[in-house]
């Protein structure tokens, strides 16, 4: 959106392996393939501090955003990097030693490097202020928004996506990865204590990747008086994910931190309710079209999804609100805010 937004300037795009012709927007973006892949922490080192310093000393661009909040430490370029959350402070667990050493040692130093920083939410925005002791009025908020895939979907699609993925039944969702931070465990006893207090077909459609599997989930999981009705399909291609979530009854979401929390945005751009955390930036992000609870108390998760099966004028009313809602996130807008904190940055350091 901001390259093709802005015709009149020049974008070179740093990759740190062969690259897809797929991210060159127009005849105004550059692409630069930089050695060596950053897979690790210390080809991380490598990649920023010598390869992309390098570049920018070569290519001598106005500014650096970083869209991952890496800087160059070597480089006088005016460098923004945009923060997504900080868990590795509040959550270190499931990060490898070595890329916790590497956030912990560089990231408070990329917060004084950075001429401006984007944060993702407003949370995050003041997390940032507190850990690094850098002023708020260096950061600007610009949300995440949904891919325009997410969009409601018609009964025919319900029915369809319903008979492919939770054996013909209506059904609860949570889309995102299987990491310990995503409080899967606590998700599984709601749904196993709303099973067991209505007698209704509703599935829990559990969809991400597995990678993260860990044994508290499988423990609780192999624990459940309905683990039957628990539906685990992976990681799915784009469209039957716009599909999975358009159609099903509610997102319940309940991570016990996010940075912004995009499952939220892609429920809502779907007119889909959402039953989501009372921490962090989940209140901020899904405003009055949430279910907030408590992440630690799967009792409040199981009673908020039995209000949305039980009480059918309070599921409209939720319904109504997540339309409303997604108003508020837009990618066109969000490239607008961020270009905004790309031109502040240029003219802060002239």
């Amino acid at each position: 959106r901001i390259t093709r937004a802005h015709p009149e300037h020049q974008f070179l795009f740093f990759f740190d392996r062969k690259h897809d012709p797929g991210f060159i927007f127009g005849d105004n973006v550059i692409p630069v393939e930089l050695f060596p892949q950053a897979r690790h922490p210390f080809l991380y080192y490598l990649w920023f501090e010598f390869s992309v310093a390098f570049a920018l000393k070569k290519y001598k661009p106005d500014v650096f955003l970083s869209t991952d909040g890496y800087l160059s430490l070597r480089s006088g370029v005016p460098q923004v990097p945009v923060f997504h959350d900080l868990a590795f402070i509040h959550y270190p667990e499931g990060i490898s030693f070595w890329e916790k050493k590497y956030y912990h040692r560089f990231f408070p130093r990329y917060a004084k490097k950075a001429e401006r920083i984007v944060a993702v939410s407003e949370f995050t925005k003041q997390d940032i202020v507190k850990q690094y002791q850098v002023s708020a009025d260096k950061i600007d908020v610009v949300y995440n928004a949904p891919a325009e895939g997410f969009k409601p979907v018609n009964e025919q699609v319900k029915l369809y996506t319903q008979q492919q993925f939770a054996q013909g039944s209506p059904y609860f969702c949570y889309v995102g990865a299987l990491h310990p931070r995503k409080n899967i465990d606590t998700l599984l006893k709601a749904f196993d204590e709303f099973k067991r207090s209505s007698d209704t077909p509703f599935k829990l459609l559990i969809v991400g990747r597995k990678a993260w599997l860990s044994e508290t989930i499988e423990t609780t999981y192999n624990a459940m008086q309905f683990k039957n009705e628990v539906i685990f399909t992976g990681r799915v291609p784009e469209n039957d994910l716009y599909n999975i979530t358009a159609s099903a009854h509610a997102m319940v979401y309940i991570p016990l931190f996010e940075g912004f929390g995009l499952p939220l945005v892609e429920a809502m751009a779907c007119d889909v309710p959402v039953i989501t955390s009372n921490v962090s930036s989940m209140p901020e992000v899904a405003g009055d079209a949430g279910i907030l609870v408590s992440p630690l108390d799967h009792t409040q998760t199981a009673q908020a999804m039995l209000r949305l099966v039980n009480d059918e004028t309070f599921y409209r009313q939720k319904k109504l609100a997540s339309t409303k809602r997604k108003l508020d996130f837009s990618w066109d807008v969000s490239a607008a805010h961020l270009w905004q904190s790309i031109l502040k940055a240029t003219q802060q350091h002239t």
